[in-house]
């Protein structure tokens, strides 16, 4: 048996934390889209210099500390 009924009118208690939270502090969405755009949102790569950064590319010794002398 499946009880798949929901209650109308509910919400929780996390639903009403946010909206409070939106109404102290309208523009909210707007500081968390700026700061995903700072974070996330990035240039399309150019290929051209991607690729010379993996060519020009040294490979690392097995153990970094061991001198080569």
């Amino acid at each position: 048996m499946t009880y798949s009924k929901q209650i109308s009118g509910y919400e929780s208690d996390i639903t009403k934390f946010i909206e409070e939270l939106k109404k102290k502090n309208p523009k909210l969405e707007e500081q968390q889209q700026a700061g995903r755009a700072l974070l996330w949102d990035k240039a399309p790569i150019d290929l051209d210099s991607q690729q010379r950064a993996e060519e020009s590319r040294v490979d690392q010794q097995p153990y970094v500390y061991q001198n080569n002398h």
